[in-house]
């Protein structure tokens, strides 16, 4: 794409729009920051807000984006909204400055553009499957708001251990099992305290468990993400370089809609999207395990792979011994590896390994 804008000329269109609240232009209040222009035409930026929950938010949010895409040369335009408080009152460093996590190969991202598909059993068996292949694998929890990682991981009982490194700095020492390394929001919160956290408090989070931990060295760290595309999302595909991104959905309408949206923002963010997990394709009872019910529909995940031009990496069925091995902390991969869906995960992990590695 030619032509794209620069960053005064964002700050040009955006200096029109006037603050409800103060009566001011945005970019005057300094209320614009880390603007970012990518080769595909994304423009994305920072929005301070003294109240973030504001009912004047989304207003504000939509007359930026409307500014911004009138441009001719602009695809799509991302807003991060955080509080603006003293821990953000300075400018932040360039979002598109990506920073590497030393020894880790490559950082993958699973995620889901709803909640309730099956998102994290899917990053947890990939995780432990690529182990048991013979890689080093990590595996970070960023689902800020769910994180069950160390349940399915049978890891629930672990403590968080802060270590000094070799520099004399305080660094996190991961939790370890099944030859997976992990590190989990769970691990800083009491059982049923809910996260009500906004956005530099959740970004910080993330930051911290990628660049503070003591991960060695891996091939793979696999990062199970919050559904939906919020803040979580942007602060990763802006802070660590991802070799790519897993999107999981089950053959529902609903969640295969809600899946091309998490698709398309990796997509503009420029992320290549490793392909579509279709998970609970269909039901296998237990007494009758040559007979399967489609639950939630049949081949969705197929017909969507098609219509976006990218790979279904595999069908993952829907089996009571997989719900069991979730809830008692032994991913179905180990615990009944001649299982269906035990199959069906491992060929999923193989084949995203093959595709980071010939990408």
């Amino acid at each position: 794409m030619t032509d794209l804008p620069d960053s005064q000329t964002i700050q040009g269109v955006l200096n029109f729009i006037v603050d409800p609240d103060r009566q001011k232009s945005i970019v005057e209040l300094n209320m614009v920051r880390d603007i970012a222009i990518k080769s595909n035409g994304v423009v994305s930026f920072t929005l301070l807000l003294d109240d973030p929950n504001s009912p004047k938010r989304d207003p504000l949010i939509q007359e930026c984006k409307d500014a911004i895409k009138a441009i001719a040369s602009v695809s799509d335009v991302w807003v991060k909204v955080i509080a603006n408080s003293p821990v953000v009152a300075t400018p932040a460093p360039p979002t598109n400055a990506l920073q590497n996590i030393p020894n880790v190969k490559y950082v993958l991202a699973i995620s889901s553009g709803k909640g309730g598909v099956g998102k994290t059993s899917v990053a947890v068996n990939v995780a432990v499957a690529l182990a048991d292949m013979g890689a080093k694998v990590g595996i970070l929890d960023a689902d800020i708001y769910g994180p069950n990682v160390p349940v399915m991981l049978g890891m629930e009982s672990a403590q968080v251990k802060v270590v000094k490194s070799e520099s004399g700095a305080d660094v996190v020492e991961p939790a370890f099992n099944y030859g997976v390394k992990m590190i989990s929001m769970a691990f800083l919160i009491a059982k049923d305290q809910p996260v009500v956290w906004r956005g530099p408090m959740l970004n910080g989070v993330i930051r911290q468990f990628l660049y503070q931990a003591n991960w060695g060295e891996l091939d793979y760290l696999i990062v199970d993400m919050p559904p939906g595309t919020g803040d979580a999302q942007l602060t990763l595909t802006q802070s660590v370089p991802l070799a790519g991104a897993v999107i999981v959905t089950t053959p529902q309408t609903v969640s295969l809609l809600d899946s091309r949206k998490g698709l398309k923002m990796f997509q503009n963010m420029g992320i290549p999207v490793l392909g579509i997990v279709e998970n609970m394709s269909y039901f296998i009872p237990p007494d009758m395990p040559d007979k399967q019910y489609d639950i939630f529909g049949s081949g969705g995940g197929k017909k969507t792979s098609e219509e976006i031009g990218v790979d279904l990496l595999g069908c993952v069925p829907l089996e009571i011994s997989l719900r069991e091995g979730g809830d008692r902390g032994v991913p179905i991969v180990l615990g009944h590896p001649e299982s269906a869906s035990a199959k069906a995960l491992r060929e999923i992990a193989k084949a995203i390994a093959t595709k980071v590695q010939n990408s």
